[in-house]
């Protein structure tokens, strides 16, 4: 019923540790996502500031603190993505931005999961029950026009639930692989770039962006993860091939 949901997460999401001591993990961005200080400066006095400074990178960068810390999420990365045109090549900029789209892609994902446990209830009736019988020629009822305008409105939501956080994953991977750019040479980039490929259902970015990160960082405690995650994914794409 919902294909989506068994292409692009039926692999999971793995967290890994990562090698590099100066590398920041996705745990550390979801985890710290409001990025460094604005000193207090409040969400309405930084936007106060940004309409006089429209595109000054410290104007911006200070709206897009005080939002985080606010958890206006979205508007903090609209804002950031403002600021990166500024600023192409600030790699924490970058960084806090793709694990802004992370967080909100996981968290939509979460929400269309409940969304699927919650048609899967209002579904029941329709996948367990099998058409009443009438007499001995082997006529049945109609199907319940109840009972079918709610299982199509449950696939709509769901459907749409995790069409929203597929696009969220898919800009966190955008947001990687503009940072792997400007860091190409960072374990920590290419295996965050591989897990939000791997979450938007981009499989040959992720499987090379994995092996990327096994070139950067052979000996990692990672890399038997990372192997498994490859190994996983090339099969998953063989499965899927056409023919």
């Amino acid at each position: 019923m919902f294909v989506f949901l068994a292409l692009v997460f039926g692999l999971g999401f793995v967290v890994f540790g990562i090698g590099s001591e100066a590398g920041t993990g996705i745990g550390d961005l979801l985890n710290n996502s409001g990025g460094q200080s604005n000193g207090g400066v409040s969400v309405s006095d930084a936007r106060a500031d940004v309409e006089k400074r429209p595109k000054d990178p410290e104007a911006l960068r200070a709206l897009a603190t005080a939002l985080q810390e606010d958890a206006q999420t979205d508007e903090a990365i609209d804002v950031l993505n403002r600021y990166v045109v500024v600023k192409p090549k600030d790699e924490e900029a970058l960084r806090e931005l793709a694990g802004l789209h992370l967080s909100r892609a996981t968290s939509l994902a979460q929400s269309a999961q409940e969304a699927q446990v919650r048609a899967g209830y209002l579904t029941i009736g329709s996948t367990f029950t099998s058409p009443l019988q009438l007499g001995e020629d082997g006529a049945t009822l109609p199907p319940d026009p109840i009972q079918n305008a709610l299982s199509t409105q449950a696939s709509s939501l769901v459907n749409d639930a995790y069409s929203k956080a597929q696009a969220a994953y898919t800009k966190a991977e955008e947001t990687y692989e503009r940072l792997v750019k400007v860091a190409p040479d960072d374990p920590n980039v290419q295996l965050e770039l591989a897990q939000a490929s791997q979450q938007s259902g981009s499989y040959p970015k992720a499987i090379a962006a994995y092996e990327r990160f096994l070139e950067l960082a052979p000996d990692d405690p990672s890399a038997p993860i990372v192997k498994q995650q490859i190994t996983q994914l090339k099969a998953a794409q063989a499965s899927t091939a056409p023919g």
